[in-house]
């Protein structure tokens, strides 16, 4: 049992395909189709029902899932702790950024880890800071720098960088720009425009506005704050939004005793071994910019 033929199992157990499966792992239909063959053969039994053009997991399919995963993982935590030994930084980097923080935060320290760590191979994917801690916790990725969790969940460490209050804003034509002693019951007169339900920032604006966070009119929503910026700018409804996003484009709303702060950060999972090129990265980002 081989972790080729593991990986090809798990991508069309997850898509449902041999062909988007093997897309997924970068080989052909053929291909996917000999190492599930192999691995049937070697195990002596079924793992897909093939109905037409369905595939579904039997029974026997649903069991090598539940380990298949975990023995992907362990054998790459294997790998990256005997790498380590050498003292080398070198080899594949997989890590995520929420789009925000790689367009804003992440420039400086990527230009600088690309010249100064030229043998790492770095695979970056970008996604919601909520899918990126999943994957985190599920061993497809090292590390992740995203808007962090207010409670860390599962086996998710977290490690603080960056202070990042956010402020109530509208446009420059929006009534509530004309106003003073904003309180927090004039909200409710407007609707707002916020991140996605469930996302982390979206909780982190609602708990702070947690005695009219009930009755707000969320009229619209979106996980890129780059979206947000240009829906409030226009004068569709209220946003909250960092200070890297605010300009002359929007006036800041002040209200009594709100204060929306959020942090930013890395996510690693704590019961696996980081490789030589993550904790140089780690390293990288947190250095003073």
């Amino acid at each position: 049992m081989d972790i080729p033929a593991l990986q090809a199992f798990l991508a069309v157990a997850e898509t449902g395909s041999f062909s988007r499966g093997a897309e997924k792992v970068f080989i052909t239909q053929p291909a996917i189709s000999k190492r599930i063959a192999a691995l049937e053969a070697e195990l002596g039994a079924a793992l897909f029902d093939r109905i037409g053009r369905q595939v579904r997991l039997t029974d026997a399919g649903l069991a090598l899932q539940a380990r298949a995963h975990q023995i992907i993982v362990d054998v790459a935590d294997t790998k990256r702790a005997i790498l380590n030994l050498s003292g080398e930084v070198t080899g594949r980097l997989r890590m995520a950024a929420s789009h925000h923080i790689g367009l804003h935060r992440l420039p400086a320290p990527l230009k600088h880890f690309h010249q100064s760590q030229p043998a790492v191979a770095l695979e970056m994917r970008f996604m919601d800071s909520e899918a990126a801690c999943d994957a985190v916790e599920h061993g497809d990725i090292e590390l992740a720098v995203v808007t962090l969790p207010e409670i860390a969940t599962g086996n998710l460490e977290l490690l603080p960088v960056w202070d990042d209050p956010l402020e109530i804003v509208v446009s420059q034509t929006h009534p509530l720009a004309k106003q003073q002693n904003v309180s927090q019951i004039a909200l409710l007169n407007y609707p707002a425009i916020l991140p996605g339900a469930g996302t982390y920032t979206r909780e982190i604006i609602l708990n702070e506005l947690g005695s009219i966070r009930e009755g707000i009119n969320i009229a619209m929503s979106t996980n890129y704050l780059e979206v947000l910026k240009m829906l409030a700018s226009i004068g569709f409804g209220w946003s909250a939004l960092p200070h890297t996003l605010i300009d002359e484009s929007l006036h800041v709303v002040h209200i009594k005793n709100v204060s929306i702060f959020r942090t930013l950060g890395i996510v690693t999972h704590r019961e696996r071994t980081l490789s030589n090129a993550a904790q140089a990265m780690i390293e990288t980002i947190q250095l003073p910019q």
